[in-house]
């Protein structure tokens, strides 16, 4: 099965947070799909942490080193289709974005990240909730 993964659930299993060892029995085997502005969240997110000095450069690093061991297909989405699930929940484009991978593909959406579930369920689209 194809899975569209979003960017709360790959920083969840690279920062060995609680929530690691579920999401891997979850996707394991599975096809991780996530739109290709991934790779910039994660970057945006680690530079989030380091603003917050919750992490270090050297664990930023071996998180990443564990990130591309992740097999992700990453694709492209439709823009104008994100920008209008964007303005239609009041949600930022970069979460509209997983949205749109989700119902592009028709593929259930695992996130940890509550509003972006919400929207998901509000367009009826399969969820997988941790």
């Amino acid at each position: 099965m194809s899975l569209a993964v979003d960017t709360s659930v790959i920083i969840s299993v690279i920062t060995n947070e609680k929530t690691k060892s579920k999401l891997i029995k979850i996707t394991e085997g599975e096809d991780l799909i996530a739109p290709a502005s991934l790779h910039w969240e994660v970057g945006n997110a680690f530079s989030s942490m380091l603003k917050r000095e919750i992490i270090t450069v050297d664990l930023i690093k071996k998180a990443l080193e564990y990130y591309q061991m992740i097999p992700l297909r990453l694709v492209e989405i439709n823009l104008f289709s994100s920008l209008e699930i964007s303005k239609r929940f009041n949600i930022y484009a970069y979460d509209a974005y997983f949205i749109e991978c989700s119902k592009n593909f028709n593929i259930p959406l695992i996130s940890l990240d509550k509003k972006l579930i919400d929207v998901a369920k509000k367009l009826n689209l399969k969820i997988i909730e941790v």
